[in-house]
């Protein structure tokens, strides 16, 4: 069985790879990629290693890329543009913690890529407390 691939981008490699440690706890057979810190690993975003991340997850399922701040959105399309087939790469409008559980959770259930993307953005509406 194959499942839709997750991308994590972040400026802060640790901040991904924690990250990627949490989620592959809670379902460890969906594929997941870091892409953090710019190219000489300080902190940034590399267009060139999220291109590479997507591709390291890449399936005929798809991929979900979560991202934390505005540079990253712009790098990562930036890395969708220099890819040759990208109309099943989909960037999540998404907090990257919450999106990204929810998304792994539901790519873990053997959805497809439009689910595993809408379950990544409903995490917008989370409510994190009991009130």
């Amino acid at each position: 069985m194959s499942f839709v691939g997750i991308v994590l981008v972040s400026h802060s490699l640790e901040l991904v790879t924690g990250l990627k440690k949490l989620l592959v706890q809670i379902q460890p057979s969906v594929p997941i990629a870091v892409a953090g810190g710019d190219e000489e690993d300080g902190l940034g975003t590399s267009a060139q290693k999220i291109k590479e991340a997507i591709e390291s997850v890449y399936s005929d399922k798809g991929v979900v890329v979560l991202f934390d701040l505005g540079s990253s959105l712009m790098q990562t399309e930036i890395a969708l543009e220099w890819m040759e087939n990208s109309e099943n790469v989909k960037i999540a409008n998404a907090p990257l913690v919450e999106g990204a559980y929810t998304a792994v959770v539901q790519s873990g259930c053997g959805s497809s890529l439009e689910k595993v993307l809408r379950a990544a953005e409903e995490a917008r509406q989370m409510n994190k407390t009991i009130s």
